[in-house]
């Protein structure tokens, strides 16, 4: 398990999938904690009853359905599905209008959704998700990218509620991007990077002030460290590689 998760964790986004349907074959007994474990890009589907796309992962599955979280119904239609209590889906409501204005602003577009459900320790769990298509065929506006996505997933458990709950967040970003231009020729770059953050927060601000607050900051970490892992170190072997040619005539000859 641990030589298939270190494998997992260096496998470009786009080739995840192929990847673990290998390693299930190689390692049957291990199927459930690969199942759990691995976070594989994130597919959307049209909602008819509402209009709207929403995203498919295992937090929102049931058998081979998925349940929309604006229509709160199961595609395909499934019988005797899960569904959030009353309160509980009232508080997924509020939370997709809030993250849909919260994507727009921070992505400039693309597709989230947000899904809830109660667990055995009197709390409940959360999962916000976002996928951003950035190539110029996409949703992306400025049209740098031939291919270019960008997904997160976000988890938070939330204790009993209390005068102050703790709640636990496991942020995942894979993110996958190509350029093919004069300039920069044909380039790729991807992988994804997962964090987690512990806080315990007064309830009276809300639960969805508290876990718009730790996505915020959550997210604001990754984008720096994905920003000096992957663009910094890439750039730094770039230059070297190939060093720019006003820095060539700055070389020393050689010995």
């Amino acid at each position: 398990m641990e030589a298939a998760m270190g494998l997992m964790r260096r496998m470009p986004p786009r080739h995840s999938e192929t990847a673990l349907s290998a390693l299930l074959s190689l390692l049957p007994h291990n199927s459930s904690d690969l199942l759990s474990q691995v976070d594989l890009p994130l597919q959307v589907l049209s909602d008819d009853d509402s209009g709207k796309r929403f995203i498919l992962c295992e937090y929102n599955r049931d058998a081979d359905s998925y349940r929309s979280p604006w229509s709160n119904k199961y595609h395909p239609r499934l019988e005797d599905a899960p569904y959030p209590s009353s309160k509980l889906r009232q508080l997924e409501i509020e939370a997709n209008d809030i993250f849909t204005v919260y994507c727009d602003q921070y992505y400039e577009g693309g597709i989230s959704s947000v899904y809830m459900w109660e667990d055995d320790n009197e709390g409940f769990v959360a999962c916000f998700l976002v996928k951003k298509d950035g190539s110029k065929t996409g949703q992306g506006r400025r049209g740098y990218l031939e291919e270019g996505t960008w997904d997160a997933i976000h988890v938070i458990e939330v204790g009993p509620e209390e005068e102050t709950t703790r709640y636990c967040l496991t942020s995942t970003v894979m993110l996958s991007l190509t350029t093919d231009d004069v300039s920069s020729g044909t380039f790729s770059l991807s992988g994804s990077i997962r964090r987690q953050m512990n806080m315990n927060l007064p309830v009276a601000d809300g639960h969805l002030c508290n876990m718009g607050k730790m996505i915020e900051e959550m997210e604001g970490k990754l984008r720096n460290s994905l920003d000096q892992v992957y663009f910094g170190k890439t750039r730094e072997m770039v230059c070297t590689l190939r060093p720019p040619s006003e820095v060539l005539p700055m070389r020393l000859p050689d010995s």
